[in-house]
């Protein structure tokens, strides 16, 4: 089983769909060779270096945390039926509410709208807030996504960066 890599006073938690079967085997997060989490947010700077899967308790060290919306592990993401993605968006709204986090960053658009019901959502930050928590959708770095590594990269960088502004 996969654990939360939660604490108070994070700066972020990504929130992933649910783990792959490589991270289920592993115990780690975002664990398949295939996915480019790591890699995304050390290039956009919330990491000083690129950390491995079975480095994730580091991601506390730079007051960053992952969660994810479903835990049972799938190959894809799809297999992940409408009852479980709004379940776990339930789950995760009562997290985010005892850790509140800065900012809430949900990976993947799809899920998103569906885990809170949301339509028309754009990438970047939300209307929406779960106490003084800020939510903000971001391309899932799964393999099996399309973006390309520049186009993730800036996007997490634009996170990055607005935690900045705001001097977290």
């Amino acid at each position: 089983m996969i654990k939360d890599i939660l604490a108070p006073g994070l700066r972020v938690v990504f929130c992933g769909i649910n783990p792959g079967k490589s991270s289920a085997h592993t115990g780690f997060h975002f664990a398949h060779p295939g996915n480019r989490f790591w890699k995304v947010i050390y290039q956009a700077g919330f990491t000083d270096r690129l950390l491995k899967p079975e480095e994730e308790q580091h991601l506390l060290d730079t007051r960053c945390g992952i969660t994810m919306l479903v835990e049972r592990p799938t190959v894809q993401a799809s297999e992940i039926d409408l009852h479980e993605l709004r379940s776990g968006g339930r789950e995760l709204i009562k997290k985010i509410e005892d850790y509140q986090p800065d900012v809430l960053a949900v990976l993947g658009k799809k899920a998103y709208e569906q885990a809170f019901s949301q339509r028309g959502v754009h990438w970047g930050k939300q209307k929406i807030t779960i106490g003084a928590t800020q939510v903000w959708v971001l391309p899932n770095p799964s393999g099996l996504n399309r973006a390309t590594m520049d186009k993730l990269v800036e996007a997490y960088r634009e996170l990055d960066e607005a935690l900045m502004v705001r001097g977290r």
